[in-house]
């Protein structure tokens, strides 16, 4: 059974009682302890000339997890940013900017959109397209490997990710499979889509915790703001907000346009840091509407916005009316190819943050 302890009537209150006052335990856990324990462990687990890599998104989790091993071992951490044609508008002149701007830490960046598109070609279904896009990034990483052993006469031997415990929880096989976690809700590209057959060893640092401990981890390391208070982008990227086939037609580039002015609108607004996540979504139907006096056949897109504490539960953002007029408008007289806009409530549970 889960405690949904956020949206539960007492429920923190709850919680506090059976874990201090009937079960005696010491409210004594710090998240200085964690740092410390964590660095502690990566230095006994990598070697004195071990290199690694670390898989960086520009995101929140990946970016403290970054930090954290960087700390641990210096320069022998080789951080790797995957185009992999599933990004935002401008993602990756935006987060390669940034890094070089405000972390300072090495980072390479690989083109590999034409890949991950061409095996995502005609494929519908949402596991098998995040368990495709796990699996590629682990390939990338592999030959990613091979290059730098090319350069520094050593091949490295582990993989940094920035997983989370929510994506473990998700990700776990159902009831019968001979494990006694959670079912599983959908397989996260860093735990459920991952080949059996890869050859780097994981790091995984954050993966008991939850998303607001990462931001209070990232704090404690001195990781710039503007990363911490960033909105969580699914790893599978624009995979998961495309509903069916990512490649048919103009999908992915109608949706990063509806998705920039939807959250330059929330920025704008002053609204971007009082919701924990929001996003567009690409739906797979047509409709008929009326544009410039005219008939079209268009395209129906969903826009979602989320307030959370951990991302295990959250209920939809209440925009006013106002808020809402406006962005359609600019969405419908902007993006061509567009001619309905919808809006997701539906909270967390009975949906997922993400459609896919």
């Amino acid at each position: 059974m889960l405690l949904q302890v956020t949206h539960s009537t007492q429920g923190m209150e709850t919680l506090r009682h059976f874990l201090l006052d009937v079960c005696g335990v010491t409210a004594d856990w710090k998240m200085q302890d964690v740092l410390e324990e964590e660095i502690k462990v990566i230095k006994g687990m990598v070697g004195p000339d071990e290199h690694v890599i670390c898989a960086l998104s520009g995101g929140v989790d990946s970016t403290v997890a970054a930090t954290l091993v960087h700390r641990a071992i210096g320069d022998r951490l080789h951080c790797v940013f995957v185009d992999n044609g599933l990004l935002r508008f401008k993602e990756r002149e935006r987060v390669m900017a940034t890094f070089e701007s405000d972390l300072h830490l090495p980072i390479t960046c690989v083109d590999a959109s034409e890949r991950f598109l061409s095996k995502l070609k005609g494929v519908k279904d949402p596991e098998t397209k995040r368990k495709i896009i796990g699996k590629e990034f682990i390939y990338i990483f592999d030959d990613f490997a091979l290059e730098l052993e090319k350069k520094i006469g050593k091949r490295p031997t582990f993989l940094v990710q920035g997983t989370l415990y929510p994506d473990v929880i998700e990700s776990c096989p159902p009831p019968g499979s001979g494990r006694s976690h959670s079912h599983t809700i959908k397989s996260h590209h860093n735990v459920g889509g991952l080949p059996k057959d890869m050859k780097l060893k994981l790091i995984e640092p954050l993966k008991l915790l939850f998303k607001d401990e990462v931001r209070k981890l990232g704090s404690i390391l001195n990781v710039p703001e503007a990363f911490l208070k960033r909105h969580p982008f699914p790893g599978p990227g624009l995979a998961v907000r495309v509903l069916g086939d990512v490649t048919e037609g103009n999908a992915l580039d109608i949706l990063r346009q509806v998705d920039e002015i939807f959250v330059q609108s929330i920025k704008d607004a002053g609204l971007y840091d009082k919701i924990w996540q929001a996003f567009a979504v690409f739906l797979p139907v047509q409709s008929v509407g009326v544009q410039g006096d005219r008939r079209t056949h268009s395209h129906v897109v969903v826009l979602r916005a989320i307030t959370s504490e951990d991302g295990m539960t959250a209920d939809w953002y209440y925009f006013d009316h106002k808020f809402l007029v406006d962005v359609v408008g600019k969405i419908c007289n902007n993006v061509r190819g567009v001619n309905r806009v919808c809006q997701d409530i539906t909270s967390k549970p009975p949906a997922t943050v993400e459609w896919e």
